[in-house]
């Protein structure tokens, strides 16, 4: 089943020195997916940047504006102690949200089944008015308003198994009530955020689920968490499906400790394609977020993106 893929080397002109969200990763997924065999088999999805119309539905003016003009410095600008900036991140930026939103294009014509975004940088953890944890904009958050307003959906769920907490995806959507959103995360860790009673508030009360996990859960505490998010998904049936797919869960990433392998993330990818087969048209768009581990982030989207092939 045809699968598209949203990648531009404009992505790998975000760095910054000694950063662990740096171009190699973007680099080692693409030759894991040429060594695999699928590099050429993928349907190229081209990325245009998001405009100021598309930023706007999930970020302030305000934080857009500071982050182009972070981007002009001359050197690397520092948003926070983690996220930075230099000349070509807006437009990498802008690209990342673009392509995320390519892809909600691509699937809604029917041009693909499914798409996987490598786009950087990762964006579930930018808020609306602040950049952190390497996130300039939320990528997945823009893609959904992308779908709601470009496409007319009404019913979108969105399951985040980054090890980290989506902060910025959750407070996007708390009050709100169209977008359901899963996250499975290790806890205690960056940012804090996450907890089991988080569960939105007005027409958003119960669309938000979360269950973080104690280091070393490995494949099954992971599944079995993802399981439970999943059957109240099947209750809201969304029309569309994303995934924020971060792999830094991986048990051989440096900055988290769950232990899940390339097998746990193609099982997990296997059952979000059910309640997409089930209630959306089995549309998917999946989205890079984490994974500092380059080998081991190749495999994982290697085993992710076969999965999302499967007939």
């Amino acid at each position: 089943m045809t699968v598209g893929l949203v990648w531009d080397k404009r992505y790998l002109e975000h760095a910054a020195p000694h950063h662990c969200e740096r171009p190699a990763r973007l680099k080692a997924i693409r030759k894991a997916l040429e060594d695999a065999g699928l590099w050429d088999w993928l349907v190229p999805i081209a990325p245009a940047p998001a405009d100021e119309a598309c930023l706007l539905r999930v970020h302030a003016p305000e934080h857009v504006a500071a982050v182009r003009a972070s981007a002009r410095a001359d050197d690397v600008a520092w948003l926070d102690g983690d996220t930075y900036a230099c000349r070509a991140s807006y437009e990498a930026a802008l690209l990342a949200a673009g392509g995320a939103c390519a892809a909600v294009d691509a699937v809604m014509k029917g041009e693909v089944r499914s798409a996987f975004c490598a786009v950087r940088p990762p964006g579930h953890h930018a808020t609306r008015t602040r950049a952190m944890g390497f996130c300039l904009f939320n990528n997945v958050a823009l893609a959904a308003r992308h779908a709601q307003a470009a496409h007319r959906l009404k019913r979108i769920l969105i399951v985040d198994w980054d090890v980290h907490h989506g902060n910025g995806t959750q407070d996007a959507f708390y009050r709100d009530g169209s977008v359901v959103y899963i996250s499975t995360h290790q806890s205690p860790l960056y940012p804090g955020t996450g907890a089991a009673a988080e569960k939105g508030e007005g027409p958003g009360a119960g669309c938000i689920h979360n269950f973080p996990l104690p280091p070393g859960s490995g494949d099954a505490g992971f599944l079995a968490a993802l399981d439970r998010g999943l059957k109240g998904a099947e209750k809201f049936k969304p029309e569309f499906v994303f995934i924020s797919a971060g792999f830094d869960a991986h048990k051989q990433d440096p900055l988290g400790g769950l232990a899940v392998t390339e097998a746990g993330f193609a099982e997990a990818t296997r059952r979000v394609r059910r309640v997409a087969d089930r209630h959306a048209g089995s549309r998917i768009v999946s989205v890079l977020e984490g994974g500092y581990d380059e080998d081991a982030l190749g495999r994982s989207v290697v085993a992710h993106i076969r999965a999302l092939a499967e007939p």
